[in-house]
């Protein structure tokens, strides 16, 4: 009996639910095209409300748009260019990209991380030097910023003829500061 009871009463919730449901065709608003959903009646109510507040949202921030500039009540489109961006373009944006560094080497102390970087000023002068001390107890020696691995293939030559072991490594980088 009790299951009889539970099932009977699931059935009825069923029923009552089905009963609210009713078919909405709405149009898809990228494509345009027919989109057919069951729903409650109170739920497409409050879609269709929030709806209307976003497109009255929408229009008034064209309307003011528009009051600013050549009087169109369309959209500014966004320019998107068809070109690859330059360096410039793209430091504009994010001034901290990932590019490469020459990594000289690797070693276990601070004072063999200073005396490496003294040593390699003297070589290089034009090349900025830094420790990253991210591998402790180890420290990275880093030299010069590049945008590729291409660009860094010049100075790397040169620093390996001094450091065997310099590699060129991806790394955080300011593009002010990049080749």
């Amino acid at each position: 009996m009790k299951n009889f009871i539970k099932i009977f009463s699931i059935v009825l919730f069923g029923g009552f639910y089905t009963l609210e449901a009713q078919q909405i065709v709405k149009k898809d608003t990228l494509a345009g095209t027919e989109l057919v959903m069951a729903m409650d009646s109170k739920v497409n109510a409050a879609l269709e409300g929030i709806e209307d507040k976003c497109s009255r949202t929408a229009s008034t921030v064209i309307a003011n748009d528009a009051d600013d500039d050549s009087g169109s009540s369309r959209p500014t489109k966004i320019y998107v260019p068809n070109r690859e961006l330059t360096n410039a373009e793209i430091c504009r944006r994010n001034p901290r990209i990932l590019g490469y560094k020459i990594q000289i080497t690797t070693v276990k102390s601070n004072d063999e991380a200073n005396e490496v970087k003294a040593y390699f000023r003297k070589r290089f002068p034009n090349l900025k030097v830094e420790t990253d001390a991210s591998l402790r107890p180890n420290y990275k020696i880093l030299a010069g910023s590049y945008f590729t691995k291409q660009s860094a293939a010049s100075d790397l030559s040169k620093v390996r003829e001094y450091f065997k072991s310099a590699i060129a490594v991806q790394y955080r980088i300011f593009c002010a500061e990049a080749k």
